[in-house]
């Protein structure tokens, strides 16, 4: 085993319980925490493969913009920070969901294993180089447009939040047309 396979192996355990983790808590804050440190050592993973641009992409994409704007929302829409009873699930439902997560896990590893089976794989998509250029050659005015959607989207929940509970009201009603 070498020192890749160690680390890789330690940011992947570190990966899977933090999703789990961010699945199962009680608090949305946490949640959202959570899945933060998931993302985090999902970029772990793509540096310990040697795919630095996938793991930069995924820490500016998802870390920097995705959680911040999940905790963003979570904030502007008072949601509850603790505990929230409403949201439990039955201890039937839990079991049944487990079960199938269960099932689901089993059907992917035999079709993984038996698809892969003993022998080694090798990909080769081409270089790092190759895959920025089309990326931020080609593709680079979608992801413009995509922040200027994310930016609009945050000051109109901005602009909604501030606005007194009686404009609201009207609003919902239809009123104020």
């Amino acid at each position: 085993m070498t020192t890749h396979d160690v680390f890789f192996t330690i940011v992947g355990v570190i990966c899977a319980a933090s999703a789990l983790l961010s699945v199962t808590t009680k608090h949305l804050v946490h949640a959202a925490l959570w899945l933060m440190v998931a993302l985090v050592a999902l970029s772990g993973c793509y540096l310990v493969l040697g795919a630095e641009l996938v793991a930069l992409v995924n820490l500016l994409i998802y870390v920097g913009a995705i959680v911040v704007l999940v905790l963003f929302a979570l904030m502007l829409t008072r949601a509850p920070i603790g505990r929230s009873h409403e949201h439990d699930t039955s201890l039937a439902q839990r079991a049944a969901s487990m079960v199938l997560c269960a099932a689901t896990t089993a059907l992917l590893a035999a079709v993984l294993i038996s698809g892969l089976g003993n022998n080694a794989v090798r990909v080769s998509a081409g270089s790092t180089h190759t895959l920025s250029v089309q990326l931020f050659g080609t593709w680079v005015w979608p992801f413009e447009m995509l922040s200027l959607l994310l930016v609009a989207a945050l000051v109109g929940a901005l602009a909604v939040s501030r606005l007194p509970n009686a404009a609201i009201a009207r609003t919902e009603s239809g009123e104020g047309s």
